[in-house]
């Protein structure tokens, strides 16, 4: 089972120090709403513009007008958030990370460089160093039953406890157009996720997902 150092560069996120408390970064997001406030009360006030309570945006940030900051959120350096994105609260974004147009994000951590730039869902999630989700991909985070997240590799399964859980993609993972990443799905470094899958369970790193029974390594 992929772990937390596994699959995130943590320098690469103000969450890094925190995410390194734990062997697996789901465990992270029962405490990340508070740790996220934590993180921003700290924030230098000559960086940082606090715009409402607890929402923290980095000076050279781009807000579209007809986006939403919900708290506690942070927004970091360089980072664009584009017109009618929906980031719900408990979100840290890092920096020059892109948020598109209708994204959502709720309950998640987005390392420096990530991508969610056209029509997204990412909710209880991790996205690595420059993971870049393509259109229309989403982090499906409840199971259609109600019952409790489970995460699988091969014969390897852990009960998580959450009822809400989407994707952890490591470092550079690629997700491909309108694909859906299943509750408790894990996505290696460098992995590549084909346009119009349906993933569940893990993709190692540097593999790539062409559909459940055809995943390949990397030459």
């Amino acid at each position: 089972m992929l772990k937390t150092k596994e699959l995130f560069d943590l320098s690469q996120s103000l969450a890094g120090e925190y995410l390194a408390r734990f062997e697996y970064p789901w465990e992270a997001l029962r405490g990340l709403k508070a740790e996220i406030v934590r993180i921003g009360e700290s924030l230098s006030k000559e960086e940082f513009e606090e715009r409402q309570p607890q929402v923290w945006v980095h000076k050279t940030a781009k807000i579209a007008p007809t986006a939403y900051l919900g708290a506690p959120c942070v927004v970091g350096a360089g980072t664009e958030v584009r017109h009618c994105a929906f980031i719900r609260g408990s979100a840290l974004i890092g920096e020059n990370c892109v948020v598109g147009n209708s994204a959502e994000i709720k309950n998640s951590v987005l390392f420096n460089g990530a991508q969610t730039p056209h029509f997204n869902y990412v909710g209880d999630s991790v996205l690595g160093y420059k993971a870049h989700l393509g259109a229309g991909a989403v982090t499906s985070n409840v199971k259609s039953d109600k019952s409790l997240v489970t995460v699988k590799d091969g014969k390897e399964r852990i009960e998580t406890g959450l009822k809400k859980m989407g994707a952890m993609l490591g470092d550079f993972s690629e997700i491909g157009c309108n694909a859906v990443l299943n509750p408790g799905t894990v996505i290696g470094r460098n992995a590549t996720v084909y346009p119009l899958s349906r993933v569940r369970g893990t993709v190692g790193e540097n593999c790539i997902y062409k559909g459940e029974n055809n995943v390949v390594k990397k030459r």
